[in-house]
């Protein structure tokens, strides 16, 4: 009995200095009382793919059918070689490290079920449960890291036994086998993994919560396959009070998340609250960053006096982000962006590098052809692996900034030491807001308000992420990009050193099918030249102009490119 009480007193201890979370009326506070607003990333692309992440979504949008690809080309044996060292190489104790350097306070972890425990078919005793050690070594490791950097880990079932809805893709859902809805096994499983991962983690102050079952989608009564339509969602609404029945029985403390049908948003048919410390959860994308796109969200929170949380949002624009984290600040709501990690990504923190290995599998995949061999096949898909680790990412600084500083400042930031004399690449403008740094007409994707603003922003999908469009270049210099699509009124503005007082020449690089003109301006607006630009023939025919006699300042220095037409494309200046 001495050694409990010592042991109770040592847990409380611990969660004392540890800052538990739970709920108080409409906020998530620590257990000082103090408001905690979850400024949150998701692992998405870890232990969980969906297709677009890889680039596999035209011919294999699920996981299970991206491994069957991969098996088709380098055998079963290669194909879990390569997905250990994917999952060894996706979220290592750097990662975390950067992450919470950057300003995020807490983690949303994108579980599958089969890494955690098999799935009822594999079982060879129906209602008993093989527990896989992978899954909890790999989360047990990332709280460790989570800890370390006094950052929260909130779990997440993305795939749950069975697939908990019909867009397959974001569960893993293999429609072939019996779903979660249509099958007890297949939610007695879930329910005992979520009861087994709160006995693991009951004593751990720094998971956040548990996010019990990710989008739900699914026409139980209704006519629409992903239940938007729904007006009961009773058998949702019953998995879950079960799954918080079964938490509850050995954690009382942690905070459970709950979420909606319809990709979590529809929460019809809602019963009476069955738990005090529980936080509504919804998903946002692609609509207007205004209190009426989250309304519904706000009048749950108000009816029922219980927190709520964004558990998902992004891929979209840099404008877009700073405007929703504005929108959500001036409502104390939380959120956990998505992804971490995926191939060819502009709109997220980090980018995985493709190569050319890679495409001619992508290629062969969607096209056929000529089959890969398996050497070279499974050469390509190790280096991929190998590209997943955080040393070899591209970090995007941009992203980092609209969701941190530009919320606060209008102000802008330089995105590279530039120093004159020297060269400026074009696509290397000032970090900053629409109208700061920058202007440009296609700046964000709006489909789901108004499908005619479904816009690529970018749409070079290239380096940035914010509305200037940028291409791959291949000019005879080049740092690999050049920016076009440029239209009428568009502009970008570049900060600099310069080491003298004196006046430079100015020489741009750029290709024109027209004839075109651009305006030098400064941060102002006063003119300081104006370049006439004759055609060069072809698009990414390349030629050079220059103007004399620019008068800069020793010191900093700023100046804005303004596109008097459309259609230039621009590579670099020279300031000599």
């Amino acid at each position: 009995m001495k050694r409990a009480l010592v042991l109770s007193a040592f847990l409380l201890s611990q969660f004392g200095t540890s800052q538990l979370l739970k709920t108080s009326g409409q906020k998530i506070v620590n257990d000082k009382g103090e408001n905690v607003q979850l400024r949150g990333l998701g692992l998405g692309g870890w232990m969980l793919q969906e297709g677009y992440m890889l680039k596999t979504a035209d011919f294999a949008g699920p996981q299970f059918r991206i491994k069957e690809k991969i098996a088709e080309l380098i055998g079963e044996g290669g194909m879990q070689e390569f997905y250990r060292a994917y999952l060894k190489n996706g979220i290592t104790r750097q990662d975390i490290d950067f992450l919470a350097k950057a300003g995020f306070n807490s983690i949303r972890l994108p579980m599958h079920y089969n890494l955690y425990t098999l799935p009822i078919e594999k079982e060879t005793v129906k209602g008993k449960d093989t527990w896989l050690d992978e899954g909890f070594k790999m989360t047990d490791d990332l709280l460790e890291w989570c800890k370390a950097n006094k950052v929260y880990l909130i779990l997440d079932l993305h795939a749950a036994p069975g697939g908990q809805g019909n867009d397959a893709n974001i569960s893993d859902n293999d429609k072939s086998k019996p779903s979660l809805w249509d099958n007890e096994e297949n939610q007695r499983k879930t329910i005992a993994l979520w009861k087994k991962l709160a006995e693991r983690y009951k004593n751990e102050p720094w998971i956040g919560g548990y996010d019990i079952i990710n989008e739900p989608n699914i026409n139980f009564t209704g006519k629409n396959p992903n239940g938007t339509d729904e007006m009961s969602n009773a058998p949702l609404w019953k998995l879950q009070q079960d799954i918080t029945t079964a938490i509850r029985e050995v954690d009382q403390k942690h905070i459970i998340f709950i979420e909606g049908n319809g990709w979590g948003n529809n929460y019809n048919g809602l019963p009476a609250l069955w738990d005090r410390n529980m936080v509504f959860s919804f998903h946002k994308y692609w609509n207007y960053n205004d209190d009426q796109t989250i309304q519904f969200a706000l009048d749950l929170r108000q009816k029922h006096n219980i927190p709520i949380w964004l558990g998902e949002t992004g891929e979209n624009s840099n404008v877009w982000f700073t405007e929703l984290i504005q929108l959500l600040d001036k409502h104390n709501i939380g959120y956990a962006f998505w992804p971490m990690k995926k191939i060819d990504n502009i709109a997220g923190i980090t980018n995985v590098k493709t190569t050319p290995e890679y495409e001619k599998l992508l290629d062969y995949w969607k096209n056929g052809g000529e089959k890969p061999s398996a050497e070279y096949a499974k050469k390509a898909l190790m280096q991929i692996a190998d590209h997943y680790k955080f040393s070899n990412v591209e970090v995007k600084d941009d992203v980092i900034d609209a969701m941190f500083r530009q919320v606060k400042e209008e102000t802008t930031r330089p995105f590279r030491n530039h120093q004159v004399p020297g060269r400026i690449f074009a696509s290397e403008y000032d970090l900053g807001r629409i109208g700061s740094a920058y202007l440009d007409k296609d700046f964000i994707n709006l489909w789901v308000s108004d499908p005619a603003k479904r816009s690529e922003w970018n749409s070079g999908q290239q380096m940035r992420n914010d509305g200037v469009d940028i291409y791959p270049c291949k000019d005879r210099i080049t740092n690999q990009y050049y920016v076009g699509k440029t239209e009428t009124g568009e502009w970008m503005q570049y900060t600099f050193h310069s080491k003298a007082d004196k006046n430079f020449t100015f020489e741009i690089r750029y290709s024109s099918i027209n004839p075109a003109g651009v305006r030098l301006e400064d941060a102002s607006g006063k003119l300081l030249a104006t370049i006439q630009l004759p055609a060069t023939g072809k698009n990414e025919t390349w030629k050079s102009a220059m103007v004399k006699n620019i008068h800069l300042q020793k010191g900093e220095n700023k100046f804005r490119v303004v596109f008097e037409n459309n259609g230039v494309n621009l590579n670099y200046f020279d300031i000599k």
